[in-house]
């Protein structure tokens, strides 16, 4: 409600027996001392006293980079990057005589990297800059020396400002409220981006300042605030306020906030007290943990085992070199005429052979580099960029009610999510709604009410009963006789429903539509539940609320103002709402109301004491009414999300704050947990120690609750043990209380193994810490990939510590969405985001990084075979840009497009069978076995290439006038087979084409002829050996196309015999899929044969899956 009536309420009245006065607490002692030295001068930021101070401005930066530190701090973070400091290296080697080819062959590619990488670097850091300027120019009203509000930047706000902030506001930096638009100074809060509750605060002004309503009040205002110093603690704050002479103590309540919200208050006036980086929401504004996947992790292996390749390579050529060196002079005669070993440099010098060697292993060192792919970690950063952006514009993840599509705030994780094994959930606001829903209630002893909840539908299916509850009475029906009780008792408890809130309506002048805003869904849901029955709350004023009530018998409204002599009371009881009311005489009130006010004003010690002394004078003998509860009914899918999540392999526990009755009842809903599940139950809710707690001993509680919890966990291990040989699944249920002593560290290993031998897993009655706890020892433990999934502030500690955090932008704000990797607005999403995007992000990956070492393996074997031949000299087969193009231009496209386009199977069929998501869950794809045999594939390919060409052309005339091939000619030949091997390779193993990977594939094999004619035209002393090379010298020979064709089927061919071989008789769970697909004619005949016709072979890789388990454990 807006207007001049808002302005007269007191809402401090509206708040029962509520009590916002600040008392002077132990911690107001230590003002001034270390930790409270902070002293703010109000409205006279100029005070020399205070400039002295030094306070920092409101300016605030979250960029990584700055003009002056962007080169040097990026260049720090590539070359952290072992393989770039390896290329950095021998960039600054390759300026020797040591080096095999040119420096600036070396040198292009690596800037080339290192520049893309860098430049990524500061177009998100300058996204970031946006987002700061934006924030900081925002404009607030600061009083000024003309005694008048200016609009001011926040930025330039100061440590003592007195602000004006208006509705719907963000406050700009942390104020102490002076004053509202109320008389008491009362306002509301919304302090979602802070904590994500979306529910209001409110905050109250000491009355001492209250009054100062108007802006010409503020002339002579002077006062200094003493409080503690800048920290991040949200929800304390010690503070004393010296004005007119006097003390008055500060708490939270007094201080506002930056970047909470004001709301349904027209205005607040407020003194700064923190600013910039001081305040307590930047003071929070830590870095999220680094987050990098198993198979970065596992790459980093990988690039060490090239590294140990590379060494022994050049450790055997540089063996053998020297062994031939020494022996070019013996007994002082020339082996090796030609080449003058008695006229040579160090670097051949037969009678320092050794140190010949030496300097070998060096140039070893640099030609064989190629092993190490140096532009693999920017193509991999290109790929899960564009990857990120398909998941943030899948339309099948957008949820229209809210507007909001799903967002990867990182790119690092997204083939982690093809290798998720264990879920971990909250359960309110993520698998609910967080939208109460007011579905039944009890009056005077009788149920009303026809609907039926999600967990009564959950009941009525584990008894068999699939029809609805009716009704327990007849329908409510509304009399308008008081003299008959039912229907006097109903009406009196929907107007406590629609009187016992703090919700504030408001009007739209134009409809006449009433909305209300409550500090809970729960108020909200009982005051609109009131309204559809008839009692309808529309106003509210100093003393009274208004409501229009319906009249039954003739259908009209009825204003009905109500005075506050009668008090209505609901109270909370485990979430169950209890509703009941007294009737008081006039005098009988205001005599409470004198004592009461008389005790919320008393500045004594026992201040508190009073208060609550002079609230059970009135809270007693109350006549009940009758009880309700709201319902947080599932979201949308949740059952079924689950249940294919549970067929992909995947754990799913759900970590909640609800006790175990509820939470089991929404595990059944929720299809979590089943019918022909066992369930073990692991709690301390036993009379023993019911008994030991009553007698007060904490150590007897302690020593029997870990004796209790011990054997509990043993009982359900039998259980688990003794149904080894049936198909028996187990749902594991723990309490709170009973899990603080699980995870202790003689039990939760224990626990653990106990869990994860579990299908479900529900933990009750936990908290945050809890939450976050049992997350690390999930990942820690099993070594696994974990996902955590929330919506609200008390999951942020769950998000970051799982592998990969989940935030569900919904009610409860956006606190989890922003702490996240990837936000999605429903829990149904997390079906689509795992089993569609993960499987093909994961299968992405892993195959272009394996394919990346194949590639490079291949091409760089070629020169150490050559060398072989060369009598380990050192010298390249290849032109120096021919090698320095290769990663950078003929074979990095294909590679990027088949990271971002290629697929096994469609969407459709990566949801119909979530088995196929086993692939990453067991890893299959990136283990060890399958990145070795790629390895070995390479190294067979460059065998091939090089013995193949030599043997095919060395003895033999090449041209036309019946010349032999010569080094140029023999370098483009491998080369060209080299590059036609490997980009065919990928169109071997590509599963899904587009136009964008043909384009890429046989495009970059034109580019390299393209490229030769270019740069052999170019004059000799800059192409050297690349002269006219293609032009005049192979292109007239068909030989040297018929070779090129052969001796790249050849290649191909033992690859294509085995991914043949393996499809055929041991296939994996995409071969079968593809198979059936392709060879069915209708597809959906195809799908209902499945898993009849190849029921054994799915059984048999997930066999197989399981005995890899088990050596990899033991």
């Amino acid at each position: 409600m807006t207007g001049p009536g808002r302005k007269g309420i007191r809402f401090s009245r509206l708040y029962s027996f509520s009590c916002f006065k600040s008392s002077f607490r132990d911690e107001h002692g230590q003002i001034g001392q270390k930790g409270y030295s902070r002293v703010v001068y109000c409205n006279d930021p100029d005070n020399p006293e205070q400039l002295v101070l030094r306070y920092r401005s409101n300016y605030v930066s979250t960029t990584k980079y700055n003009a002056f530190n962007f080169i040097p701090k990026s260049l720090f973070e590539q070359f952290r990057r072992v393989a770039n400091i390896y290329f950095l290296v021998v960039a600054c080697v390759s300026f020797s005589p040591l080096a095999p080819y040119t420096a600036s062959s070396i040198l292009a590619p690596l800037i080339v990297v290192i520049g893309a990488t860098m430049g990524k670097e500061a177009v998100e850091d300058w996204r970031r800059r946006k987002q700061d300027i934006e924030a900081n120019n925002r404009k607030v009203q600061v009083y000024d020396r003309n005694h008048n509000f200016q609009d001011t930047r926040w930025k330039k706000l100061r440590v003592g400002d007195l602000v004006k902030v208006y509705k719907d506001e963000y406050f700009p930096a942390d104020l102490l409220l002076l004053s509202s638009s109320y008389e008491d100074g009362i306002c509301y809060v919304e302090t979602t981006n802070l904590d994500g509750e979306t529910n209001l605060k409110v905050k109250h002004a000491l009355d001492v300042t209250s009054s100062l309503q108007e802006e010409n009040s503020f002339q002579h205002f002077k006062a200094i605030i003493k409080c503690e110093d800048p920290n991040e603690d949200l929800y304390t704050f010690v503070g004393t306020l010296y004005y007119d002479g006097q003390q008055y103590p500060l708490s939270l309540q007094q201080l506002l906030l930056r970047d909470s919200k004001l709301r349904n208050t027209e205005y607040v006036y407020g003194v700064v007290v923190f600013t910039g980086h001081e305040t307590k929401v930047m003071q929070n504004a830590t870095d999220p943990p680094s987050k990098r996947s198993k198979i970065e992790r596992k790459m980093d292996k990988i690039i060490y085992l090239l590294f140990s390749m590379l060494i022994l390579v050049s450790f055997v050529g540089s063996f053998f070199f020297g062994i031939t060196t020494k022996n070019d002079i013996v007994d002082g005669k020339l082996k090796r005429w030609y080449l003058r070993p008695d006229r040579t440099t160090v670097f051949y010098d037969p009678k320092r052979s050794a140190l010949a060697a030496f300097f070998h292993f060096l140039t070893g060192l640099m030609l064989y580099g190629y092993l190490i792919p140096i532009s693999l970690y920017v193509s991999i950063e290109i790929v899960k960029v564009l990857q990120s952006i398909f998941i943030n514009q899948d339309q099948d993840m957008y949820y229209e009610e809210m507007d909001k599509p799903a967002h990867a705030r990182t790119s690092n994780l997204n083939e982690e999510l093809g290798q998720v094994d264990t879920i971990l959930s909250d359960k309110t606001g993520t698998l609910t709604c967080n939208s109460m829903d007011f579905v039944k209630c009890s009056i005077a002893g009788v149920a009303y009410g026809r609907g039926m909840t999600e967990v009564e539908r959950a009941l009525a299916k584990r008894k068999g009963d699939a029809s609805d509850f009716g009704i327990t009475s007849s329908d409510i029906q509304m009399s308008g006789d008081d003299s008959v009780a039912s229907g006097n008792q109903l009406k009196k408890f929907f107007r406590v429903l629609a009187l016992c809130h703090t919700a504030i309506p408001e009007v739209n002048q134009e409809t006449g539509e009433i909305t209300y805003e409550a500090e809970s869904p729960d108020e909200a849901a009982f005051v609109i539940a009131a309204r559809e029955l008839g009692f309808e709350f529309f106003e509210r004023t100093q003393t009274s609320i208004s409501l229009h009530e319906l009249d039954h018998m003739s259908g009209r409204k009825i204003d009905r103002g109500r005075a506050r002599f009668c008090i209505y009371i609901i109270d909370t009881l485990k979430q169950v709402y209890v509703a009941a009311y007294r009737e008081l005489s006039e005098e009988e009130f205001k005599s409470w109301e004198e004592e009461f006010l008389e005790a919320q004003t008393s500045v004594s010690a026992d201040r508190d004491a009073l208060v609550d002394a002079a609230a059970d004078k009135i809270e007693r003998d109350l006549i009940l009414l009758g009880a309700t509860a709201v319902e947080d009914k599932l979201q949308k899918g949740v059952p079924e999300c689950i249940d294919k999540l549970a067929n992909a392999g995947i754990k799913v526990w759900v970590i909640t704050g609800d006790k175990m009755e509820t939470a089991i009842n929404i595990g059944y809903a929720c299809s979590l947990l089943r019918e022909d599940m066992q369930q073990i139950v692991i709690t301390l809710d036993s009379s023993e120690i019911n008994d030991l707690e009553k007698k007060g001993d904490k150590e007897a509680v302690a020593k029997a609750s870990s004796a209790s919890i011990t054997n509990q966990i043993k009982e359900g291990k039998h259980q688990l043990s003794s149904s080894e040989a049936s198909s028996v699944s187990f749902g594991l249920i723990i309490d709170g209380k009973s899990l603080s002593f699980a995870l202790s560290e003689n039990l939760e290993n224990s626990f653990l193994d106990l869990a994860i031998s579990c299908a479900s897993v529900i933990c009750c009655r936990s908290t945050p810490k809890q939450k976050a706890l049992v997350t690390r020892l999930v990942k820690k433990g099993t070594g696994r990939t974990t996902l955590a999934i929330g919506d609200g502030a008390n999951d942020v500690g769950m998000l970051q510590e799982a592998d990969i955090g989940v935030g569900i932008s919904g009610v409860e704000g956006m606190q989890a969405a922003m702490s996240s990797d990837f936000a999605i607005a429903q829990f149904r999403f997390l079906e689509r985001l795992l089993l569609v995007h993960g499987h093909w992000c994961y299968r992405r990956i892993a195959l272009m990084i394996c394919y990346f070492f194949y590639k490079n393996i291949a091409f760089g074997f070629t020169l150490f075979w050559f060398e072989t031949h060369a009598s380990f000299s050192g010298q390249p087969a290849y032109n120096d840009w021919y090698m320095s193009f290769y990663n950078v231009f003929f074979t990095s496209l294909p590679v990027i497009a088949l990271g971002v386009f290629d697929q096994d199977v469609s969407a459709r069929l990566c949801l119909k069978y979530p088995m196929l998501y086993l692939e990453g869950v067991h890893d299959i794809l990136f283990s060890w076995p399958r990145i070795l045999g790629w390895m070995l594939n390479g190294i067979l390919s460059s065998m091939i290439i090089f013995f193949f060409t030599t043997s095919s052309v060395i003895h033999q005339a090449f041209r036309q006038d019946g010349q032999v091939l010569d080094f140029e000619v023999l370098g483009v030949m491998m080369y060209t087979c080299v590059v036609w091997t490997v980009n065919c390779q990928m169109a071997i193993s590509i599963n899904y084409f587009t136009w964008i990977q043909h384009f890429f594939i046989w495009g970059s094999i034109a580019f390299w002829y393209a490229f030769l004619v270019m740069y052999g035209a170019i004059s000799p002393i800059i192409s050297t050996t690349a002269y006219q090379v293609l032009v005049e010298a192979c292109a007239p020979s068909p030989f040297y196309w018929l070779a090129t064709l052969l001796i790249v089927v050849s290649t191909l061919l033992p690859y294509f015999m085995y991914r043949a071989f393996q499809t055929e008789f041991n296939p994996m769970i995409h071969d079968i899929i593809q198979r059936r697909r392709l060879e069915s004619s209708e597809e959906e005949e195809a799908s209902v044969e499945l898993f009849f016709q190849h029921k054994e072979k799915i059984a048999s890789v997930k066999e197989k899956l399981r005995e890899q388990e088990t050596l990899l454990s033991k």
